[in-house]
């Protein structure tokens, strides 16, 4: 590929109306379509003030929305010391659909894969602040976790467990045995500027039920006994931190402690982590327009090598930097246009906004740039190697945006893991956190993939095409030039 060649090739694009059209109408549609969604996002919630906008989302050490609602037995930790205590059982319920209108269908027993009880230690009782917690789960064994955002996988729990959280310092270490005996650490971790007294004890919560896309309450409950403490002996406090308050000034799903015979039982529902569902609308929602757009430059990118059948290998090096360089741009104005304007709708509209970085903000921008310029060549690869127009459009079509409209609907999500559609995680803009159950659904902001692995997939797709078709390109005139120079004796 030299200079001459490459300058033809980007002279014969812009010089070509339907194509310049193409592009354009792919901005214009996103940027419509993102608009339009984001225009209409209305979201409102039921305080103890009444019915109106909702608050803005609570916000962790990290800045993350984050919730921090459970059920605290607990009392002052003056220095260093330590709690451990016994789960021997945890148990829950659910609240699932009535089957019977009016009549609560409440099912008992069951535990959520996340629900959690066990040891915590934190410098105050107000929500959004450090903390650091030993546990078990529902179905995810002993975990530690810390700031909402981090876990560490402990054992498996199959029986009572016993568990053991220390402090030294800044310094808070979990530990879990079978028996109270022998004892395994599960992790150790750094809370900088602990007080010298700090809130520790017993915790139980449960995150809402994800059933038919809808969030059902749901609590845990657990027994905690064989309690024993170093470094504090006083009385136990009851809190339900972030306990909610109905208009009529009633509490909201309360939890309870019940104390007896050298046994605790608490019961606790909402969640300590992220607040993926709950903490806002998402960045990311002002592309769910993109998989149109995508469709219209793939379509452009097709046409433009299938326009010439006298196609070499030397020109399909230069068509995919110039189809690529014109799709990122165009990308690139799409993406600054909606992302900005959607933000700035949906905040004037009292919607409450997961927080977002201007690094992420930027990655997100320039990363659908980036996707848009490798779905073009991508497709104009698929165009050099089946050399027929409608079969190319079809193979990306079905490569790109059919993964992304049953991911949307939360059908195969693992096709984002294994087909170009995976790309499309570079625009998420709030993390998926592998210790929360979310709608597994792209409307829900769920991708299998960090974002730059899943722009690599993709990637990976459009230089593998482009290989196999600069190979059969190859293929295809060393014939003709043999045949020529027979011909010419």
């Amino acid at each position: 590929m030299d200079r001459t060649t490459l300058s033809a090739e980007w002279t014969r694009f812009r010089t070509g109306r339907g194509w310049v059209l193409g592009m354009v109408a792919s901005v214009l549609v996103t940027v419509s379509l993102g608009l339009l969604i984001t225009g209409s996002a209305r979201t409102g919630c039921v305080t103890a003030k009444g019915e109106g906008p909702c608050p803005a989302p609570l916000l962790g050490p990290d800045g993350t929305a984050v919730a921090d609602k459970y059920y605290f037995v607990h009392q002052p930790l003056k220095g260093d010391g330590s709690i451990t205590a016994r789960v021997s059982d945890m148990t829950g319920q659910i609240r699932l659909p009535d089957a019977v209108p009016g009549v609560r269908n409440v099912k008992e027993g069951v535990v959520v894969p996340w629900a959690k009880a066990g040891l915590l230690l934190r410098p105050s009782l107000t929500q959004g602040t450090p903390y650091a917690a030993v546990m078990i789960t529902g179905s995810h064994g002993v975990r530690m976790q810390h700031n909402y955002t981090h876990d560490v996988a402990g054992g498996p729990v199959d029986g009572p467990r016993w568990l053991r959280l220390t402090r030294a310092g800044d310094t808070i270490t979990g530990h879990e045995s079978a028996d109270g005996r022998t004892w395994t650490e599960v992790s150790t971790v750094t809370l900088a500027g602990l007080p010298q007294t700090v809130e520790f004890g017993l915790f139980a919560a449960s995150p809402s039920a994800l059933t038919d896309m809808t969030a059902r309450f749901a609590q845990a409950t657990a027994t905690f006994d064989q309690i024993a403490l170093r470094g504090a002996n006083g009385s136990w406090r009851h809190d339900d931190v972030g306990l909610a308050l109905r208009p009529d000034g009633t509490p909201h799903h309360p939890g309870q402690a019940v104390e007896s015979g050298g046994k605790v039982v608490v019961s606790g529902g909402g969640d300590i982590g992220p607040a993926v569902m709950t903490g806002g609308l998402r960045a990311d929602l002002t592309l769910l327009g993109g998989v149109a757009g995508l469709v219209l430059v793939m379509v452009v990118a097709v046409t433009f090598f299938t326009a010439d059948h006298r196609r070499g290998p030397g020109t399909l090096g230069a068509g995919a930097v110039v189809v690529g360089a014109v799709a990122f741009v165009t990308g690139l104005v799409t993406s600054g246009v909606v992302v900005s304007g959607g933000l700035a709708l949906m905040r004037a509209n009292q919607n409450p906004i997961q927080p977002i970085t201007p690094a992420t903000e930027l990655r997100v921008i320039a990363g659908y740039a980036a996707l848009t310029a490798a779905a073009a060549v991508l497709a104009l690869g698929l165009a050099a190697l089946v050399k027929r127009a409608v079969v190319a459009v079809g193979l990306a079509v079905a490569l790109v945006a059919v993964p992304y409209l049953l991911a949307s609907a939360g059908l195969v999500p693992w096709l984002l893991m294994v087909t170009p559609a995976a790309g499309f995680a570079i625009t998420q803009s709030v993390p998926t956190f592998a210790h929360l159950d979310v709608d597994r659904s792209l409307l829900g902001g769920y991708h299998p993939l960090p974002p730059w692995a899943g722009l690599a997939v993709i990637c990976g797709y459009a230089a593998l095409v482009l290989w196999l078709a600069h190979r059969s390109c190859r293929w295809a005139v060393v014939p003709l030039t043999h045949a020529h120079r027979h011909l010419s004796r």
